[in-house]
């Protein structure tokens, strides 16, 4: 077989793999996916795939990196102050209609990395706000969804700045088949064994009850206090329509929700963050009473106190979870610049909305009782990784007691 029939077989049992594990099924569903202009090959066998499967229609919007920045460069001020309103409503309506949700990403991490940080927080805030209603129907699972990843030349010129281009892109072409687990003969059975085992971790963490977490290392010493009713949750889960499926295309973590309140202590980020076109390296943060109280970063720290600002709930926790230091990812010694991957290297923490899912009934609460429950409520919900071989956590019971979860990043 040729190298370029190699890589298309890679490429299909990939798309396949974000269809029949991704989004688990499609029968009778339509599909909107989106995608940068780059991804074209892979949304393509996506889309066969999903017909195949039996999805009624698939609808594909494409992104383009340079008119993102032409707009940073050229629009007037006002502009940063839009969003495609129309477009987030009618994605929100097509998820109440039913349409599954398939994102392929792949984004340059620096994009804007040069541009004004008020700029780019204003044009942020502004789609967080319009993307909300949609985005409220994925957070509680109303809807199957998937995220997979396609090589794009600026990613992977960022994750191997001393390759040449084609040399580097086929290099993160290697590494995302790897990650997510289609380079072995059954790559459908491997991702049933590895929900399986995902699924016996968060077992045994549901049967602790944990009242916290205690993160401890270099630079952190952190409490994450845990929901009340907290479940923990990881691989495969069931959306309301009844679809399992598969939310991260890969997946190595195990996570559950923390209580807004209950956050205490400092941490120190274990890898840049890659946010909306910004790289921000060496995060450091301070936590009084569940909320951000002090933050600082070595670069992009403009954005970082700017995102802080979008609303009450972004200075606090939506997500803790945890993954072992010696993940595929992890070992792999690649820093991906990129959440999806990076967020399956680490044990992280997510700023803003919470997955009420993971609380007992917390699905079935009006907003202002998840609050009062702890379930925090946002515009946006942004990953960073705070775990390595260096952190330990515990667990606190609710007697104060603490038992070791994790030593120097493995389970213990």
């Amino acid at each position: 077989m040729s190298s370029n029939q190699d890589f298309e077989a890679r490429l299909d049992k990939l798309a396949e793999v974000a269809v029949r594990v991704g989004l688990g099924s499609v029968a009778g569903q339509e599909v909107m996916m989106t995608a940068p202009l780059e991804a074209v090959p892979l949304a393509r066998r996506i889309t066969h795939h999903a017909y195949k499967a039996g999805a009624t229609l698939v609808t594909v919007l494409y992104s383009d990196d340079v008119a993102t920045l032409e707009r940073f460069r050229t629009a007037s001020d006002e502009s940063f102050d839009k969003a495609a309103g129309w477009l987030y409503e009618g994605m929100a309506s097509a998820f109440r209609s039913g349409a599954a949700r398939l994102a392929i990403v792949g984004e340059d991490p620096t994009l804007l990395s040069g541009q004004d940080p008020a700029k780019v927080a204003r044009a942020n805030r502004a789609r967080s706000t319009a993307y909300r209603p949609a985005l409220d129907l994925i957070a509680r699972s109303a809807i199957n969804w998937t995220i997979v990843s396609a090589a794009t030349p600026a990613w992977a010129r960022t994750v191997f700045p001393d390759l040449p281009e084609d040399e580097a892109v086929a290099r993160l072409w290697d590494a995302i088949f790897a990650a997510s687990r289609t380079d072995g003969p059954d790559p459908i059975g491997g991702w049933a064994e590895h929900n399986r085992l995902l699924a016996e971790r968060t077992g045994k963490l549901n049967a602790k009850r944990f009242a916290a977490l205690r993160f401890k290392g270099p630079g952190t010493d952190l409490e994450v206090g845990l929901c009340d009713g907290h479940r923990w949750a990881g691989g495969a889960g069931k959306a309301e329509n009844g679809v399992t499926y598969n939310a991260n295309i890969p997946t190595e973590e195990v996570f559950t929700t923390p209580h807004r309140d209950r956050v205490n202590g400092h941490v120190s980020a274990t890898k840049p963050l890659s946010y909306q076109g910004t790289l921000i390296r060496d995060i450091a943060v301070r936590f009084e009473g569940g909320a951000i109280v002090e933050a600082r970063a070595a670069t992009g720290e403009d954005v970082l106190k700017k995102v802080l600002e979008i609303d009450e709930g972004s200075r606090r926790l939506g997500e803790v979870a945890l993954v072992p230091h010696a993940s595929p990812i992890s070992t792999s010694g690649l820093l991906f610049y990129n959440t999806l991957y990076d967020e399956n290297a680490a044990s992280h923490i997510a700023l803003g909305q919470a997955y009420a899912k993971t609380v007992e009934g917390g699905a079935e609460m009006d907003p202002e009782t998840q609050i009062r429950h702890g379930i925090n409520s946002s515009l946006i919900h942004i990953d960073w990784m705070i775990g390595s071989g260096e952190i330990d956590v515990d667990g606190v019971n609710p007697d104060g007691t603490v038992e070791p979860v994790m030593r120097k990043g493995a389970w213990v």
